[in-house]
């Protein structure tokens, strides 16, 4: 048992080293190749760090067959939108209050690209709405699937074409620091910032599998309902590497490249894990998935919402995103 529980915080450790070795690999190879914030932190940080969570439904559909597969497939495509719009959130809105009473940040807004956040945004309600929705009504679903992988093709050319700042930021790789004199780190720094992602991205996905492996355990020696902890705690394990990443770009004031790194995320996921969902199962998506994705929507809603309105985001309203992860953990809960 204590075994399990250092095991649970050796893991976490590791997932935040790795995030923090990450961010700082994207950073320096998204400014060698002139990338902009929204390119880097929406495509090249949200499609590497949400890896993890797009294999897992993939194997759970195409290699295990039956029901019980393909229901583990559509919870991993559904829970991984609704983690980041509602805990991702969360956690970048509490880190951005936190930091602002180190007196790391000047206010406690989240200045971050409003055109690019609002067009992940639009993408994500317009794409995962309709990957919801449309098969309903529309009994070919390969037509849906199809629509959603153009429109992802459609949001990448969009996002390299709109108006963005670039990376601000010249950090001096870690690779260089720890091993400039053993490598010609500095003469190739493309290189090795991108084997410095590489390497962090594999460390950071070891961990969050050895963080569920830990915490399954833990919830089994604690008499933990195994239905509870797949519904709501092993979710948020497979979302770890978007919300570190993004916890430490908010406490450096990068708040661009955190909520672009989460938005990002969530567009992918509503594209390509939903089209994977719509081809290859039944796609009946009912009850608390259901619930789970009409959340999610909600989310979204209101933080475009306050956007268009208000042209700003508040870590209030971010905080306030992830009173729905707790809404749904108590409607799933109270029946046991």
């Amino acid at each position: 048992m204590i075994g399990d529980i250092f095991l649970l915080i050796f893991c976490l450790l590791l997932i935040l080293l790795s995030a923090e070795i990450f961010t700082n690999g994207i950073e320096v190879f998204g400014k060698r190749l002139s990338l902009s914030q929204a390119v880097v932190g929406s495509i090249l940080a949200a499609v590497g760090t949400a890896l993890p969570e797009t294999i897992l439904p993939l194997v759970a559909i195409l290699l295990h067959k039956g029901q019980a597969g393909h229901s583990i497939g559509i919870g991993a495509i559904l829970g991984a939108p609704f983690m980041l719009a509602t805990l991702a959130f969360l956690m970048i809105g509490v880190t951005s209050v936190f930091s602002r009473f180190l007196k790391r940040r000047e206010s406690f807004a989240i200045d971050a690209e409003i055109s690019s956040i609002k067009r992940d945004l639009i993408f994500f309600l317009i794409m995962y709405s309709a990957g919801i929705f449309l098969p309903i009504f529309i009994k070919q679903h390969f037509i849906v699937a199809i629509l959603l992988v153009i429109a992802y093709i459609y949001y990448i050319y969009l996002t390299f074409k709109g108006e963005s700042n670039q990376i601000l930021y010249e950090e001096k790789l870690y690779m260089e620091k720890f091993l400039g004199q053993l490598l010609p780190v500095k003469k190739f720094k493309g290189f090795f910032s991108l084997m410095q992602v590489l390497i962090a991205l594999f460390i950071m996905i070891e961990g969050a599998n050895g963080f569920v492996e830990a915490l399954q355990k833990v919830a089994f020696n604690f008499g933990f309902d195994p239905l509870l902890f797949a519904l709501l705690i092993a979710p948020i394990a497979t979302e770890l590497p978007e919300k570190f990443n993004s916890i430490t770009w908010t406490f450096k004031g990068r708040d661009t490249l955190a909520m672009g790194n989460v938005t990002g995320a969530m567009v992918f996921q509503s594209t390509f894990p939903v089209s994977v969902g719509i081809i290859f199962t039944d796609w009946q998506i009912t009850g608390y998935a259901l619930l789970s994705a009409c959340l999610a929507i909600l989310a979204g809603l209101i933080l475009i919402g306050e956007i268009l309105l208000k042209k700003r985001i508040s870590p209030i309203t971010l905080i306030f995103s992830g009173s729905f992860y707790l809404i749904y953990a108590l409607l799933i809960i109270k029946p046991f």
